[in-house]
């Protein structure tokens, strides 16, 4: 769903720029001044020195008003100035998203975030993401919700040490979270309509009738018992994405069970939040900081953020 009119407007946190994120800017901005106004809230100095990086003559232009978007300019890299106010990058990178996040509460604009190092900010504070993080300064419960062209998943668990997920599949926390998941889906039906949900197993071969593990006889009890018409599965992950279209959303119970074929498969997929007041959208790839300034990135999913 592509919306070609000027007055789109979305706030934009530009992430940690340690990675790839200022040259998906560049390289993109002669496509997406075209039928969005992005507003970035950031540092005009970090800014400026991307593009002298860069070489790029792109202008920038600073709002001072960023409810009304007075003084926009179509042709120009357009800035709500926060500026850096710690040697600490972590507080400078929270202290934006913040501002971004109390925007859009204010004015129901979209919010594309950048990709962020996680590690930057974990090793200060206790700090998962920013899926998590913008759930919890607006003490709401969030879902990741991957959007693919193809197909789309959302994992039951996120950020979380592999060895500890199975102590978040218990049936009042998976009930939970399809009870929550399926209220946000009929609050959001022209953008989140899925045909076909499907739940992935959490073991090899669905446990193989308990010899891998119980975990996948206690899901299906609990599909069977509340959610038998709405869920097909448990079905093994192995096998699942033979079968898939744009109307089809996987649940998987954690996070690398089904990003690894989602970003495979959708190139142009991209990360949507699901229960805050207003739409967080951001492009599917990591920092990528092992690539920056080598003209190797890709701007499709940050484009369809645009677009969404």
């Amino acid at each position: 769903m592509v919306n070609t009119k000027l007055n789109n407007k979305k706030f934009v946190f530009i992430g940690d720029l340690n990675s790839i994120n200022s040259e998906v800017i560049i390289k993109s901005f002669n496509i997406y001044n075209k039928y969005c106004k992005l507003l970035f809230v950031c540092s005009k100095k970090s800014v400026q020195n991307e593009l002298l990086r860069f070489k790029s003559n792109i202008k920038i232009n600073i709002i001072y008003d960023p409810i009304s978007f007075l003084g926009f300019q179509k042709n120009s890299i357009n800035i709500f100035e926060i500026p850096d106010k710690s040697k600490f990058k972590y507080i400078n990178l929270l202290n934006q998203l913040n501002v971004c996040n109390e925007l859009c509460n204010l004015t129901g604009f979209d919010l594309i975030t950048f990709p962020i190092n996680k590690s930057v900010i974990k090793k200060h504070i206790n700090f998962n993401g920013i899926t998590e993080y913008l759930g919890e300064i607006n003490k709401t419960k969030t879902l990741m919700l991957m959007y693919g062209e193809n197909f789309s998943i959302i994992p039951v668990t996120t950020h979380i040490n592999p060895k500890t997920i199975h102590l978040h599949l218990s049936e009042k926390k998976i009930t939970a979270f399809l009870n929550f998941l399926f209220k946000k889906l009929n609050k959001n039906k022209e953008l989140l309509h899925f045909k076909y949900i499907k739940y992935l197993c959490y073991n090899p071969h669905c446990g193989e009738n308990g010899l891998l593990g119980n975990e996948d006889i206690k899901i299906k009890k609990i599909l069977l018992k509340k959610f038998n018409k709405k869920i097909i599965g448990p079905i093994p992950a192995d096998s699942a994405f033979n079968n898939y279209n744009k109307n089809t959303l996987f649940l998987s119970n954690y996070h690398d069970q089904a990003l690894i074929p989602f970003k495979i498969l959708n190139p142009k997929g991209v990360n949507l939040t699901i229960g805050l007041k207003y739409k967080r959208i951001s492009p599917a790839h990591g920092t990528a900081s092992d690539i920056k300034y080598k003209g190797l990135a890709n701007v499709s999913s940050f484009l369809r953020c645009t677009q969404i």
